[in-house]
């Protein structure tokens, strides 16, 4: 170590620190990519996620964060150009860190998922241009990867709707989603399990020698271990799950029968009757007047003792009730109407009926009004609609489980680079005394960024965990296990090509796609447009935050 690197020991020190809190800041905004989604469909706890999340994070930091990091230090500038400025490029990373760290403690106050790739690479192309100028920047590297963060959250939205479209018509649409669901269920596995391990043997760290292991070995192992997983799941953990998903349900069944049993008689007040060919016409020409003007529906019979309202889709909240007179001056009794077969449509000829479950006496249906539901109103309406079967509920519940971690995984191999990457430059440049820094990444510093994103999620995360997880859109675990699976496939291909994406982008664009597959009205778009406005502004404020820094820096401390 020379004379001249221990003059400023004072930046090395700071950069420690502010990577430190640079990390929490990012476990407490940026974790809820992994977990939020598994919060949100009341699969797993907060502190179980918090838990899971520390865990998987660190590892994934220590096992593929490497290729990011480099990238992070060396792609975006060119170290080069401060050969013999060596406490310039050092007072530069640190100011990197600052303008990040800052920027993302603000964004979560705001409960804004923003991008930690964002923050940091704005920040390190802000206190360059203060630095060396234009020059100072590899703008070719940078377009590149500016680039992916337009195409990641789309990419990782189509694999996430297709996914999902495949498990809704192979598991979710079945009359009986157990079975089907179970076959398919060591297949999900064994997938899951080959990319993570694709992820750590492909081009691996050479700490742990695993950039040693040649192409053919990394995917004989990647698959040996997947069909391992998946002959495992089959034999022992399918028999399980079939067993406990079928007590539950039989329990929930007699639970519901002797709820049953305490209303007096009123199975024995209820018959289907067939809508006539006219009345059958007269609802169709309701909905397609409904569609038009986006409004709602109530269904009165003839004597007013019953209502039924329907949202523009034709569709009913399950097991809606309203206590009426029963026209004979008899109030408090509880009279159901329900539209048997919800989808009623313009295919519909006009010899099809529509069946209705109604009370006796038979009645009529005779007038309908169309009254406006305001918009917060049809959301709610729409996303109380969107329900799992009980079973399929337990089904996917472990497997989100599964994706979560293969999620938070990712994310610490991903985004650990982010908190740390400028830190490795500082480290390295005072280490060695010159800007080359040849050497690899250390690894504790790569167990030093993942603890401090695991500390950021226990202490801030919760808050941002409950907008990726329930503000977006409507989670249930079906769709919430398609999401976890998109994005986290996305993020590791773009680690293994060293590309510093966005999993914030990846998870959100998931959400989004999948959520409009099943209703428009189930996306916030309103929150969207906000969480939008926070991506477009990171990368600007970030960098006027690292150049504002820079500049101090070099005014009284170069």
């Amino acid at each position: 170590m020379s004379d001249l690197t221990s003059e400023w020991l004072w930046i090395v020190i700071l950069a420690f620190i502010i990577s430190f809190f640079l990390a929490f800041g990012i476990g407490a905004n940026d974790v809820a990519n992994a977990f939020g989604t598994s919060v949100g469909s009341k699969v797993i706890s907060l502190l179980w996620a918090c838990i899971l999340a520390s865990i998987f994070e660190v590892l994934g930091a220590v096992l593929i964060g490497y290729r990011v990091s480099d990238t992070i230090r060396k792609g975006i500038i060119d170290p080069m150009q401060y050969n013999n400025s060596e406490k310039l490029l050092a007072m530069g990373n640190l100011s990197a860190l600052t303008g990040s760290c800052i920027w993302m403690f603000i964004a979560t106050l705001f409960r804004l998922p923003v991008s930690a790739t964002h923050s940091i690479v704005g920040a390190t192309v802000g206190f360059s241009l203060v630095a060396k100028g234009t020059r100072g920047v590899s703008w070719e590297k940078l377009g590149f990867i500016v680039g992916s963060w337009f195409f990641s959250p789309v990419m990782s939205g189509i694999m996430s709707a297709l996914l999902f479209l495949f498990v809704r018509k192979m598991v979710l649409n079945k009359e009986k989603p157990l079975e089907p669901g179970l076959t398919l269920l060591p297949l999900f596995y064994a997938f899951t399990v080959c990319i993570n391990a694709l992820s750590v043997f492909l081009d691996g760290s050479e700490l742990l020698h695993f950039n040693k292991i040649p192409l053919y070995g990394s995917f004989i192992l990647s698959i040996g271990l997947a069909l391992i997983v998946g002959v495992l799941v089959r034999y022992l953990v399918v028999p399980w799950m079939r067993r406990k998903i079928i007590a539950e349900i039989t329990f929930q069944v007699k639970a519901e029968e002797n709820k049953c049993l305490e209303a007096e008689d009123e199975d024995a007040d209820k018959e289907e009757r067939k809508i006539t060919r006219a009345e059958n016409k007269k609802i169709l020409d309701l909905f397609s007047r409904l569609r038009r003007k986006r409004k709602s529906i109530t269904l009165k019979e003839a004597d007013g003792e019953c209502t039924k309202s329907l949202n523009e889709n034709g569709a009913a909240l399950d097991g809606e009730r309203h206590w009426n007179s029963n026209g004979n001056g008899v109030a408090g009794r509880d009279v159901q109407l329900m539209l048997l077969n919800t989808e009623i449509n313009e295919t519909a000829s006009a010899g099809n009926s529509t069946t209705l479950l109604v009370a006796k006496p038979e009645v009529e249906i005779v007038e309908a009004e169309v009254e406006v539901v305001g918009s917060n109103d049809r959301k709610h309406l729409a996303r109380e609609l969107i329900k799992d079967k009980p079973e399929t509920k337990m089904l996917f519940s472990f497997l989100q489980i599964l994706t979560a971690i293969f999620g938070s995984f990712a994310h610490g191999g991903n985004d650990v680079s982010n908190a740390i990457g400028p830190l490795i430059g500082v480290w390295m440049i005072y280490n060695e005394g010159s800007v080359a820094q040849k050497a690899p990444t250390p690894i504790w510093i790569l167990i030093y960024g993942g603890a401090g994103i695991s500390i950021g999620l226990w202490v801030l995360g919760r808050r941002v965990i409950k907008t990726m997880g329930e503000d977006l859109s409507k989670i249930t675990p079906s769709s919430g296990f398609c999401i976890e699976i998109g994005a986290a496939t996305t993020v590791l291909v773009a680690s293994y090509f060293a590309l510093p994406i966005s999993t914030t982008h990846c998870k959100v664009g998931s959400i989004i796609f999948t959520g409009r597959v099943r209703s428009n009205e189930n996306v916030d778009w309103s929150l969207f447009r906000n969480i939008f406005i926070a991506w477009v502004v990171t990368l600007p404020a970030s960098g006027a935050l690292s150049a504002l820094m820079m500049f101090l820096l070099e005014q009284f401390a170069l």
